[in-house]
């Protein structure tokens, strides 16, 4: 039982890893809205191909998002959508934090 908690340890620590990138987590909430063209994705990012694609493959990895290829195109989309409710919760815990900072500054 021990083996099979640790390899489930270290599957969770390549998903939080694989989200603890801002342009990365910029790709998981957009594909959170629907599959996406990999060039729409390029866009998004604002960076070359080769970057957008180096961090398409940790996420895919990681089990968060998964691939199609149609054609000369591939598609992405969530797998994971669990990491979105998870990344609601963080942004919405930070929010309060910030909320609570700014009144007692006044």
């Amino acid at each position: 039982m021990a083996v099979f908690n640790r390899k489930l340890i270290d599957e969770k620590a390549k998903v939080f890893k694989a989200l603890g990138h801002p342009t990365r987590l910029l790709l998981v909430e957009k594909l959170a809205a629907g599959e996406c063209c990999v060039c729409e994705l390029v866009a998004l990012a604002g960076v070359d191909f080769s970057t957008v694609s180096r961090h398409l493959s940790l996420l895919k990895e990681a089990g968060i998002i998964r691939d199609e290829k149609r054609g000369q195109k591939v598609f992405y989309r969530l797998e994971l959508p669990c990491v979105i409710r998870f990344d609601s919760c963080v942004e919405a815990a930070l929010q309060a934090q910030l909320e609570a900072k700014i009144a007692r500054r006044q």
